[in-house]
């Protein structure tokens, strides 16, 4: 995405000029193929017939649609505009500026070489700044920085030399081919400075910072010209610099500002020109950088969630997001040798979105997914019976209007005929199992009167948090000593996998305090959230929804039912997960939930032996 609004009140072209740039930087954080495979798409909005907004209007169009992007090759056969950015009432009139939001997509060769801003914990790295701007003048004009004080400004940066942004960004094409980069950032919201202390925030580090300019301190660190920094191992440094060479981004815009560094006091000290600007903590900046959102946070959503968030900041010990297996994630459990394939129903119902991928899962596990709606099994075009799983998938069930999965427990509980089969697969037959996802696994608890041993089942409600969320967690698979099977999550007991969390009612409620005890006595926990240290917590945000000891995974006591609030079927695959080790590139391409999956595979295997 590229998006320049502060600018178009200074100059309307080098404004769109610079939606199209940054548009372009962070596509280019991808492994792209090709610039010339670059397509845009511009949204267009401005209060036409107001004076002087038709020519600004004109201005930006002709700066991109005739010149900028003709010079890179690249064309914007997609768009739309909203040209009413007026409203009036009162006898008052509030106009917004033209402005212009580009939308950039083309095709990559391999999505594991994605650069992100984290920096990584390696030894002899540093932090090489290439800027495009290097020879021109600087402007603080629509900055950040300028936003802070209430200005606009009178100068604005722009895209400078097209045939320079064009070198550079087949230079980047090259850079993920050479496996050099480790880290990348665009400097293009906040300048320099808040690009170097975001890599920092996201990493978790400290950094050494010294800049040489010829501008001032505020204009060298807040400037918004186009650049990036790079984080690269000292060693590809000279690799790098030539690479940028070969494409007309010569070593007169690239300079090395400083190292990032690795310790428990994360200290980060900034000079310009050899004098120090500023020397603070990551824990104290970042809390600094996040208050405003802290403050909102406190007033919009539950206090006590916003105030265990902000003071995670402040550990520096946080090790953050890590995989603790307890098996090999290689292992397919001999499923490839088996030579039939059982059927699973995806189940959804109006408004359940997440079958795709949990077909997948079923299929990767050696399964044939069949898509069943639940109007098919009200009309008896389809009966369970054909069956050996059913998956009910994550999504939003009417739009959860009735509560979370309420609608769609109704649909079954008040059907007869779908009473009657899910109450006969569930109650009558013993070669079947059933694995619900978020809504799913709310459903689930919505029916439980029809699923043996589920008496103590909690239901799930809304998130302490008092907001939807949607982030990564880590769950533990429970390691109790029981007899009890867990099917799904066989081999797995102690393992700490981080997942993808998205719901708004996930918070698990038991109805009273002995109903808890004995669920919990029964052994019936089949996943927690953990902290990042591995301990089952209820701090968010860590805990998502508040639940109580981070339950999140419930079962039945045969272990044939299965329901937990995250998802695991969307991060089954490798590279649909935000951070694995390195050592998850000898995976397979697989993350460790298809183990969940495979073992479904295998315990129907093993009841057809018996």
């Amino acid at each position: 995405m590229g998006e320049k609004p502060t600018i178009a009140l200074i100059s309307p072209s080098d404004s769109a000029k610079m939606c199209v740039a940054e548009s372009l930087f962070n596509l280019f954080a991808a492994d792209v193929k090709t610039l010339d495979m670059v397509k845009l798409s511009a949204n267009w909005m401005a209060p036409a017939g107001q004076p002087g907004e038709g020519k600004a209007l004109y201005e930006a169009v002709q700066a991109i649609g005739l010149e900028l992007c003709p010079e890179l090759g690249i064309s914007i056969p997609v768009g739309k505009d909203s040209m009413s950015m007026k409203m009036s009432w009162d006898k008052k009139e509030v106009v917004a500026p033209m402005s212009l939001v580009i939308t950039a997509f083309a095709g990559v060769h391999d999505t594991s070489k994605t650069w992100t801003p984290v920096l990584q914990r390696k030894e002899d790295t540093v932090l090489a700044y290439v800027d495009l701007a290097a020879k021109v003048s600087k402007s603080l004009g629509g900055s950040a920085l300028a936003q802070v004080y209430n200005q606009v400004g009178n100068a604005a940066p722009g895209v400078h030399d097209a045939k320079l942004l064009k070198g550079f960004l087949n230079a980047l094409i090259q850079l993920h081919g050479e496996s050099t980069v480790l880290a990348y950032h665009d400097v293009s919201d906040g300048g320099l400075i808040v690009t170097l202390l975001e890599m920092a925030f996201a990493g978790r580090s400290g950094l050494t910072i010294d800049i040489k300019s010829k501008e001032d301190p505020l204009t060298a660190l807040f400037n918004e010209e186009l650049g990036a920094v790079f984080q690269i191992k000292k060693s590809d440094y000279s690799k790098f610099v030539s690479v940028l060479a070969s494409h007309g981004v010569s070593e007169d815009f690239v300079s090395v500002v400083g190292t990032p560094v690795f310790d428990l006091k994360q200290e980060i000290k900034v000079s310009v020109n050899g004098e120090e600007v500023l020397g603070n903590t990551r824990a104290k900046l970042q809390q600094t950088w996040s208050l405003t959102s802290y403050n909102i946070q406190k007033l919009r959503d539950n206090p006590q969630a916003a105030e265990q968030e902000f003071q995670a900041i402040a550990d520096n010990h946080d090790p953050g997001l890590t995989y603790k297996l307890a098996f090999d994630p290689t292992d397919d459990l001999a499923i490839s040798t088996l030579t039939t394939r059982p059927k699973v129903a995806i189940l959804r119902e109006q408004g359940v979105n997440g079958q795709q991928e949990m077909a997948w899962c079923f299929k990767q596990a050696g399964f044939d997914s069949i898509d069943v709606h639940m109007s098919d099994i009200i009309s008896g075009k389809v009966s369970l019976d054909e069956f050996v799983g059913l998956a009910a998938c994550g999504g939003f069930s009417y739009g959860d209007v009735l509560g979370a999965g309420n609608g769609w427990a109704k649909s079954v509980l008040y059907n007869d005929r779908a009473r009657s089969e899910f109450s006969k697969f569930f109650q009558t037959r013993k070669d079947t199992f059933a694995f619900g996802a978020c809504n799913g696994c709310q459903f689930l608890s919505k029916i439980k009167s029809l699923i043996p041993g589920t008496e103590n089942w909690p239901s799930f409600e809304r998130n302490r948090s008092e907001q939807y969320e949607a982030r990564v967690c880590t769950l533990e698979i429970v390691d109790e000593n029981t007899d009890t099977p867990l099917i799904f999550l066989d081999g797995m007991r102690g393992s700490r996998i981080p997942i993808a969390v998205a719901h708004g009612e996930g918070r698990v409620e038991f109805h009273g305090d002995n109903v808890q005890k004995q669920f919990i006595d029964d052994g019936l926990v089949a996943a927690r959230y953990v902290d990042n240290y591995g301990i089952p917590t209820e701090k968010y945000p860590f805990n998502p929804n508040g639940s109580p000891e981070g339950i999140t995974g419930i079962r039945t006591p045969n272990g044939r039912v299965l329901a937990m609030m995250p998802h695991p079927e969307r991060v089954a695959r490798l590279e649909s997960n935000s951070y694995y080790p390195e050592e998850a590139e000898q995976w397979g391409g697989y993350g460790p939930w298809i183990r969940l999956f495979r073992n479904a595979r295998k315990w129907v295997a093993e009841n057809e032996t018996k």
